[in-house]
């Protein structure tokens, strides 16, 4: 790493930093804070009512001027810069939609299921279809897809669903953010990253890092689905950019866990007429358990830290 990465490393967290807190101060004027779902804890619905959402709008921001600091540096032009951000930034807009219309309605609700389940699509397809047939995909280096309907459909599919898992565990103060935090982290120091590809990665850690100082609890800011989806965005564009799809198992354990924790609830719902879990996506169930908000988020970090440490020390091993 040269003195330039470095000193572009901390102009990008010292404004990141201070970009969140900004603002927090704004939207606090402003009032643009997040309507708490009915349904939910009626912890939340007292305990957070008011506090910012949105937070993720700085992430755009900062990866903008994250992209012109790197490419005047060796390690990416510009247009490979667009390039490899245009993905996260697809995600953000469909998740600033989203909490646009949950604020400017006053509301808990904002994009129906089927409105942002087909704006993903509108997104993933045609981005998976351009990645396939332009970059190729891999399971492992070494291990290419071949088939496009296989390749194209996996994109596809993992481009929605890491979407929405992202979202829904982004439930808990710190939880998402902290997850983020321990999945970029592994991607550096286990995945063998180019340096356009690392210089994209790390801005997602410095984000979710300077993020995590306002969103620990009692959180100051939310992020919003505006950053769950560019972070879920960002994950994914560095396991398919360097050629490790299967990565993506391991980097996006616990949002897996809790995504099929919610198919799983609504499958035995609508068949069974009974709950698996008191609530879900299943951090909630270990809430109304009477688990304190810190102690879930913690030992969901541990969790999703050892199902990283344990899935990739297979794939080394057999792949």
């Amino acid at each position: 790493m040269t003195v330039y990465e470095v000193l572009i490393i901390l102009t990008l967290s010292i404004s990141s930093f201070l970009g969140e807190a900004f603002l927090i101060k704004v939207f606090r004027e402003r009032r643009i804070s997040q309507v708490m779902k009915s349904y939910g804890p009626q912890s939340h619905v007292i305990q957070k009512r008011g506090t910012p959402s949105m937070g993720g709008v700085l992430f755009l921001l900062i990866a903008v001027f994250s992209i012109l600091l790197f490419s005047l540096t060796r390690a990416m032009t510009l247009a490979r810069g667009v390039e490899l951000w245009l993905l996260p930034f697809g995600c953000a807009c469909i998740g600033l939609a989203d909490d646009w219309l949950k604020y400017s309605n006053q509301s808990s609700e904002g994009l129906s299921s089927i409105r942002k389940f087909t704006a993903q699509l509108l997104l993933s397809v045609p981005w998976s279809i351009w990645f396939f047939y332009y970059h190729g995909v891999a399971w492992w280096p070494g291990l290419a897809i071949g088939s496009p309907f296989i390749g194209i459909g996996l994109l596809v599919f993992v481009c929605v669903g890491i979407m929405n898992a992202v979202n829904v565990t982004d439930g808990l103060d710190g939880l998402a953010s902290g997850c983020v935090i321990l999945s970029l982290s592994s991607a550096l120091l286990l995945l063998h990253l180019p340096g356009d590809l690392s210089s994209l990665v790390i801005t997602g850690l410095i984000l979710s890092i300077t993020f995590l100082w306002y969103n620990a609890h009692p959180a100051l800011i939310f992020m919003g689905d505006v950053g769950s989806h560019f972070f879920a965005g960002v994950i994914l564009v560095c396991c398919i950019y360097s050629g490790y799809f299967l990565a993506l198992i391991p980097l996006c354990f616990l949002f897996g866990l809790e995504i099929l924790s919610v198919s799983i609830q609504l499958v035995a719902i609508h068949l069974f007429r009974k709950k698996v879990f008191l609530m879900s996506p299943f951090h909630h169930h270990f809430e109304l358990k009477g688990w304190s908000e810190s102690q879930i988020v913690h030992r969901f970090w541990i969790l999703h830290g050892i199902g990283i440490f344990s899935l990739m020390t297979l794939f080394h091993f057999f792949l």
